[in-house]
C-alpha cells in the first residue's frame, strides 16, 4: 500500500477533529467555529458548530479576491443545442449576483427553499449558486421529472419559488417542462409565489403571469443593467446548503440534507487528495446536477477548489456518436473525467474496437473515474487499454455526498483489484456485520457498515424528518450507519461492494451477490452490458436470472452465448451459484443517472405489483422487458 494513503488515514484515526480543523483550513470562515465536532448536536453529532460562512463566497469570490477572476470556472458544451461558452470567474460571478438581486426583490432570503428544475445549462448552476449566495436553500430536480413526483417535492420543502426552463433536449426530441411545472403546482399543496421561468430558443412557453410566473431571462437582464450587488449572507457551517431528493422505500421522497460548513471541508479535501486535480485544472463529471454528482462535482468541488467545471448538455451515445466524450476531453483540455460505468458500457457497445478514441488528441488526460454503480473490471479493463491511464473506481452515496471508499489518485495510486474501489477514505471507518450485528471475519460477504459519526460532508438527517433518518439509517446497527450495501473487506483493507442488500440472493440456503454473477457475465467478450435479478423458486426460494445485451457487431447465435456465459460463472463461482435462466435484450431498465432497475425487474419476473418507477430514462423498456420473460416463460403477470 502507498505509505502516503496509509500516513493520512491513520492521521485522521489517531485524531479525527484535529484532522479536519486542519482540512477547514482551506475555507474562508466569517466566524470560526466553537467546536469542530459537536456530539450533542443534531441526530448524531454536526461538524463546526458556531461557525459562520457561505459557499458562493468560497466557489466565487475567494478566488477572484485571489487575483484569479479571469480563470476559467465553467465550460458549457452542449451538442443538444449546438452552443458552446466559456466563463471566467468574474463572468460567474456577474451572472450570480443577477440571479440573487431577482430571486431577493421577489422576496427570497435566508432559509426559503428554491426548487430549481432545469436541464443542463450555465443558468441552472448560477442559481444554485445565488441561492447559496443569499443562505436560500436550494432543491434541484431533474430536469423533465413527473409531475406528481416534482409536486411532492415543492411539499414536502414547502418551495416559495420555482426557477425552470421552458424545455430540456434529448437526442432527436424537445422535452417541454412548463406543462410538468404546471401540473404539478395545481398538483401541490404548496403554491410557489413566484415561478422563474427560462425562456429557450427550441420552445418558448406560454406564461401564467396570474400565477407568480417570471421571465427570468428578462429579470436578469434588467439587475445586470443595474448593477446591482448583492453581498454574500453569513450562513451557519450546521445551516442547510441543499436538500436533494432521492427514492424512498415507502414512496416518500428522502429529503437528504447538506450543511454549508462540512460540505464544503470535505469536497474541497477530495479535490486535491482523491481526485489529484490542481486549481487551474479542468475537471469533467458527466453526469447531471439532478443528481449528487453534480452537486458535488460539477458545481462545489472543482470550483471550491478554483477548478474550472464543464457543463455538459448531451448524452455518451448519439449526440451526435460514440465519440462526443473524447471531442469534449480533447477540445477543452480535460484533465480528470468522471462518469457512471454504465456510460462507458454504452461507449464500448457502440464502438468496440475504441476506433473513437483514436480520433481525438487525449495527451491531457491523465485519470477516468468511475461511480454511480458497480464498475464491472471488464468495462474498467476496456477503458484502460484503451485510454492508457488509471481507471478508478470509488464507492460513495446520495446520502455521503463523496466517497466512502476510493483509490486515492492525490496520495499517490495503490495498486488496484479489479471489482473493487480501494480503500476506506478518511472519515471512515467501514465495518462488516452480520444480520445480528456482529464482525465477521475478512472476505465474508455482510452489511457494509460506517462506524458514527459520519465524517464531513455527509447528510445529517432528512428535511424535516429526524426520527425517519434515524430509523432508516442508524437504528438497525445502533452506532453505526447503515449503508444499505453488502459487501466483503479483504486482508488488504480494500472493499468490495457486491450489491445493494435487497440484491443478496437466497438460493437454497445460500447467499449470493448477483453483482458478483455480473462482473463474471460481463468478461464474456460478446456482452456489452448485463444485469442479474433473483427470481422466485418453488424449490430453492430465488434462484438467478441474467439479462444480456451483446455488443452491437454480435452475429453469433445468441444459444451458444447463453452456454458459454452460464459456463463463465459455473467456472468462477461454482455451480452453488445455479445460474442457468440467461436471456438476451436490446437494453436495460435504468434510471436518468444510469443505475439499472433491478427491482422493478424483478417484481415484473415474479409476478408481484409494481410501480413505475418516477427516475426511469425510458418507461418503454419495462414493457420490452416483460415480453422477453414471457417468451422464456417466466413472467405471470
Amino acid at each position: 500500500m502507498s505509505e502516503r494513503y496509509r500516513e493520512v488515514y491513520e492521521t485522521w484515526e489517531h485524531d479525527p477533529e484535529a484532522f479536519w480543523a486542519t482540512a477547514a483550513e482551506g475555507i474562508d470562515w466569517f466566524k470560526p467555529a466553537s467546536e469542530v465536532f459537536s456530539p450533542s448536536e443534531g441526530v448524531y453529532g454536526r461538524w463546526f458548530a458556531g461557525a459562520e460562512t457561505n459557499t458562493c463566497h468560497n466557489c466565487i469570490d475567494r478566488h477572484i479576491d485571489a487575483g484569479r477572476g479571469e480563470q476559467t470556472a465553467v465550460i458549457y458544451d452542449s451538442p443538444a443545442s449546438g452552443t458552446k461558452r466559456i466563463y471566467s470567474y468574474n463572468d460567474v460571478l456577474a451572472e450570480v449576483k443577477a440571479i440573487a438581486a431577482v430571486l431577493k426583490n421577489h422576496g427570497i432570503g435566508k432559509g426559503d427553499r428554491v426548487i430549481i428544475y432545469m436541464p443542463m445549462i450555465p443558468e441552472a448552476v448560477f442559481s444554485m449558486l445565488a441561492c447559496a449566495r443569499l443562505g436560500a436553500v436550494h432543491s434541484v430536480v431533474f430536469g423533465g421529472f413527473a409531475a406528481h413526483e416534482l409536486a411532492t417535492r415543492i411539499d414536502d420543502c414547502e418551495a416559495k419559488a420555482v426557477i425552470s426552463a421552458s424545455c430540456g433536449l434529448e437526442p432527436g426530441r424537445v422535452v417541454a417542462y412548463k406543462p410538468l411545472l404546471d401540473h404539478a403546482i395545481d398538483m401541490a399543496k404548496t403554491k410557489p409565489a413566484y415561478c422563474f421561468i427560462l425562456q429557450r430558443d427550441q420552445l418558448h412557453a406560454p406564461l401564467r403571469y396570474e400565477h407568480g410566473d417570471v421571465d427570468f431571462a428578462h429579470a436578469i437582464e434588467v439587475e445586470k443593467a443595474q448593477g446591482t450587488e448583492i453581498a454574500c449572507t453569513p450562513v451557519g457551517a450546521t445551516d442547510p446548503l441543499y436538500i436533494l431528493y432521492t427514492s424512498g422505500t415507502t414512496g416518500q421522497p428522502k429529503g437528504v440534507v447538506r450543511d454549508n460548513g462540512g460540505h464544503m471541508v470535505a469536497l474541497a479535501w477530495t479535490m486535491k487528495h482523491i481526485y489529484g486535480v490542481k486549481p487551474g485544472e479542468v475537471f469533467w463529471a458527466a453526469s447531471d446536477i439532478g443528481w449528487v454528482v453534480g452537486h458535488s462535482y460539477i458545481v462545489y468541488g472543482p470550483l471550491l477548489a478554483g477548478n474550472a467545471t464543464v457543463i455538459f448538455e448531451g448524452k455518451p451515445v448519439g449526440t451526435p456518436d460514440a465519440g462526443t466524450f473524447w471531442r469534449v476531453c480533447a477540445e477543452h483540455d480535460v484533465k480528470a473525467l468522471f462518469t457512471a460505468p454504465t456510460a462507458f458500457r454504452a461507449i464500448r457497445r457502440e464502438d468496440p474496437d475504441a476506433e473513437h478514441i483514436r480520433k481525438y488528441d487525449l495527451k491531457g488526460l491523465r485519470t477516468l473515474f468511475l461511480a454511480g454503480e458497480r464498475a464491472d473490471p471488464e468495462t474498467i479493463k476496456w477503458a484502460e487499454r484503451h485510454l492508457k491511464i488509471p481507471v478508478v473506481d470509488h464507492w460513495w452515496q446520495t446520502e455521503t455526498g463523496w466517497a466512502i471508499a476510493a483509490n486515492p489518485v492525490g496520495l499517490g495510486l495503490l495498486p488496484v483489484k479489479y471489482g473493487s474501489p480501494a480503500v476506506p477514505m478518511p472519515g471512515y471507518r467501514i465495518e462488516i456485520l452480520d444480520d445480528a450485528g456482529h464482525t465477521v471475519p475478512s472476505g465474508t460477504l455482510g452489511n457494509l457498515v460506517v462506524k458514527l459519526p459520519l465524517p464531513p460532508g455527509c447528510l445529517v438527517t432528512f428535511w424535516n424528518a429526524d426520527e425517519r433518518f434515524r430509523s432508516s439509517c442508524l437504528d438497525e446497527f445502533p452506532g453505526y450507519y447503515k449503508t444499505a450495501d453488502a459487501g466483503m473487506v479483504d486482508e488488504d483493507g480494500y472493499v468490495f461492494v457486491m450489491a445493494r442488500t435487497d440484491d443478496i440472493i437466497n438460493c437454497a440456503g445460500h447467499r449470493l451477490s448477483t453483482g458478483a454473477m455480473e462482473e463474471v457475465c460481463a468478461m464474456h467478450p460478446d456482452v456489452a452490458e448485463c444485469a442479474v435479478i433473483g427470481i422466485a423458486d418453488e424449490l430453492k426460494g430465488q434462484i438467478p436470472c441474467g439479462f444480456l445485451v451483446l455488443k452491437n457487431n454480435v452475429s453469433r447465435d445468441f444459444s451458444a452465448i447463453q452456454r458459454e456465459v452460464v459456463q463463465l460463472v459455473r467456472d468462477e463461482i461454482g455451480p452453488v451459484a445455479a445460474f442457468k435462466t440467461v436471456m438476451k435484450v436490446e437494453r436495460l431498465p435504468k434510471t436518468r443517472s444510469g443505475k439499472i432497475l433491478r427491482g422493478t425487474m424483478q417484481k415484473i419476473a415474479d409476478g408481484m405489483p409494481w410501480k413505475m418507477p418516477a427516475t426511469i430514462d425510458d418507461p418503454a423498456i419495462l414493457d420490452e422487458i416483460s415480453v422477453v420473460l414471457k417468451q422464456n416463460g417466466i413472467a405471470a403477470n
